[in-house]
């Protein structure tokens, strides 16, 4: 169990007009911070005021990205308690990049303990709004003060937090997303499955062409035949066809399992659908289109939750679904996800934590 220690800041900020959040613009009074070092393992567990860190220009982060990050949310439910969705998953998934990148693991139960600590000494910060959250960024970065290609022997664990409203300013209106095929964002022995700055990093160029076009966000192809969808960038994409709910398998090691992923097709499978995790080409979806087979097509991710796909831009070539308009599944499962995280419906599979 950590020993956490507490810095607490004598000026609070003034909070933002919750009406007007948008997403990771704002941040709370205090973050968690704890060191490593090799040798001596992970210590100093401490809770401080929000501000600035100091590094040293020199640390292995900024030249070699040596990093990992991850995203969950707390939400404050009707009776004013505040929970977690699934925590475990994240912290999990957070030791599969550490591994990846060649960073110490922390102990699950060390991770959980201080993002309930530093949610509960922020906890003012937790909106009361209908669809606002607060958004939790634990990220571990390499600190070692030498310039030299290996891991590195020291690293900095933060937890910082934001109250944020809706992801795309659409909110679960659907979007549009444009089918990329001249950049890849990962290939099978890369780190597509681990959450590393590196993946969005290569995929801003695709997302800046997109965006140019008028599109939300790009949906990714796979690197070696750049013909099966990957995911798109901010979200793991699902497809309808003939009554058969699709998603990209995670088998390649490409895509980021994400936990609002498993999450859907854990109630999908439970309300007796089919759902597939296979490989699936953007020809099957364009043919599918063609022969009024594609009923529907969203997003998922911790971010956004379910955000329903309007239409799709293959170098031109638009095919708009479902009229453009949200799809059945796609709105169920945003109002059961969201009904299970803000406590307004009962959790059947102990996916909440209280904080």
């Amino acid at each position: 169990m950590l020993n956490i220690r507490y810095e607490l800041t004598k000026t609070k900020k003034e909070k933002p007009d919750y009406s007007k959040l948008g997403f990771g613009k704002y941040f709370t009074d205090h973050m968690f911070l704890m060191d490593y070092t090799q040798g001596k393992g992970w210590h100093d567990a401490r809770i401080v005021p929000y501000g600035p860190l100091c590094l040293d220009p020199s640390c292995a982060v900024f030249h070699y990205a040596q990093e990992m990050f991850e995203g969950l949310k707390a939400y404050k439910t009707a009776s004013g308690e505040v929970q977690l969705f699934r925590p475990d998953k994240n912290i999990e998934r957070m030791n599969r990049t550490n591994e990846r990148m060649c960073i110490p693991h922390v102990d699950p139960d060390d991770a959980l303990q201080a993002i309930k600590a530093i949610v509960k000494t922020d906890i003012d910060w937790v909106p009361n709004e209908e669809g606002k959250s607060l958004y939790i960024r634990p990220f571990i970065i390499a600190t070692d003060c030498q310039l030299g290609v290996h891991p590195s022997h020291s690293y900095l664990f933060v937890i910082i937090l934001s109250p944020v409203g809706a992801y795309y300013e659409s909110g679960i209106d659907p979007v549009k997303i444009y089918i990329e095929r001249e950049y890849v964002r990962a290939v099978k022995g890369g780190t597509g499955f681990a959450k590393v700055g590196g993946n969005y990093a290569s995929s801003l160029k695709g997302q800046e062409k997109a965006e140019k076009l008028g599109y939300a966000q790009v949906l990714w192809l796979d690197g070696l035949h750049r013909k099966y969808v990957d995911e798109v960038g901010a979200m793991n994409v699902f497809f309808i066809i003939d009554g058969e709910v699709v998603t990209p398998a995670l088998d390649e090691g490409s895509i980021l399992p994400g936990v609002t992923r498993a999450s859907a097709i854990e109630l999908m499978r439970s309300w007796g659908m089919k759902v597939s995790e296979r490989l699936l080409s953007v020809d099957e979806i364009t043919e599918a289109a063609a022969s009024g087979k594609l009923d529907e097509a969203f997003g998922t991710g911790t971010a956004a939750v379910i955000s329903p796909i309007g239409e799709l831009n293959d170098n031109g070539n638009k095919i708009v679904i479902n009229g453009g308009k949200i799809g059945k599944v796609s709105k169920r499962l945003y109002d059961t996800l969201t009904s299970i995280q803000w406590g307004k419906a009962p959790d059947e599979f102990g996916w909440t934590t209280k904080v």
